[in-house]
């Protein structure tokens, strides 16, 4: 029988051919033992992380030499499916050659782009997504073990998803890898907020420090900025036409101030645009919290001006309908 008929022909397709070879072909499956550490003159770290959302864990293994802390050889042990054998076999190789420091700034998007045939198609069916997040902890509990620490002490890992033991730097990462839009493809990628469903949203059956509304939104709003600044205004701003000029100035909006309004429950938008030969006049209306905030007309007010006059035009004036 094929594996198309095993899984579906269309789920197959969406693995790419990098994750498919090392799902069948791994290079560093298997373990380090202390002889072998030894003749490297290398320490032996063998560090457990498990994905309880998909029974999945991976045992990994570092011969790291002491004096230079560089991990010199990385092997793995996965027991779970496919997608996990693949991405940890990615995981360790990518830690060969680099010190136990600069392991920690290995992530999950890291790896998962590593294993991309393409750089805009990602490698791995959004079903299996949340077989392919281990990497960033267990290489953070293995750098834990060599330096002698707490694995909490090591970075600002915190944890969302009790139930499925799913982290905020893996939500944000899985957002940002398949810029996800809606929370439920968040349940879909990663299984957080699939159970009890406290930290879906404010009003669960327990209180959450974070929530995937929130993070959604907050990540979306940090991509945005990215991308505006990537992508800066090369025209002059008064030479645009009125359509253009709502057009950069949702942008901005979107980019840098939306987000912080949403924090407080609140919103703008535009209402309308005015322009003479020198200045560019707009008119906006306060949504939620916003419209009733004592501050609205001064110190918010003064701040979205600052921000439209140092990203688009300095002679734009802000009004409140």
């Amino acid at each position: 029988m094929a594996k198309s008929d095993l899984v579906g022909g269309s789920l197959w397709e969406q693995y790419s051919d990098k994750v498919s070879n090392r799902m069948n072909n791994p290079s560093h499956m298997g373990a380090i033992t202390d002889d072998e550490a030894e003749k490297f003159g290398a320490k032996l770290i063998i560090a457990d992380w498990g994905a309880e959302a998909c029974g999945d864990a991976v045992r990994l293994y570092w011969a790291v030499e002491s004096e230079t802390n560089i991990i010199v050889k990385a092997a793995f042990k996965s027991f779970g499916c496919g997608t996990a054998i693949a991405s940890c076999d990615m995981m360790s190789e990518m830690c060969m050659g680099l010190t136990v420091d600069e392991a920690l700034k290995i992530t999950n998007i890291d790896v998962e782009h590593a294993l991309r045939d393409e750089d805009d198609t990602p490698s791995i069916p959004p079903q299996k997504m949340h077989c392919s997040v281990m990497a960033y902890d267990v290489i953070k509990k293995a750098a834990s073990i060599y330096k002698g620490v707490d694995m909490e002490l090591l970075d600002d890992k915190e944890m969302v998803c009790e139930c499925a033991r799913v982290t905020l730097r893996t939500i944000k990462d899985v957002i940002r890898i398949n810029n996800l839009k809606t929370v439920s493809e968040i349940t879909q990628y990663t299984k957080a907020g699939a159970f009890c469903k406290s930290c879906v949203k404010p009003g669960g059956h327990e209180e959450r420090k974070y929530y995937l509304i929130d993070i959604l939104r907050e990540t979306q709003a940090e991509m945005k900025r990215e991308k505006y600044n990537a992508e800066p205004l090369e025209i002059d701003f008064q030479s645009l036409s009125l359509i253009q000029k709502y057009k950069e100035l949702e942008k901005v909006i979107d980019a840098h101030i939306k987000d912080k309004l949403a924090k407080d429950n609140g919103s703008i938008e535009i209402i309308d645009i005015k322009e003479d030969t020198d200045t560019t006049e707009i008119f906006i209306r306060y949504m939620g919290a916003c419209a009733t905030c004592p501050s609205s007309k001064t110190g918010t007010l003064s701040v979205i001006t600052n921000i439209l006059n140092e990203n688009i035009n300095s002679k734009i004036k802000v009004n409140i309908v």
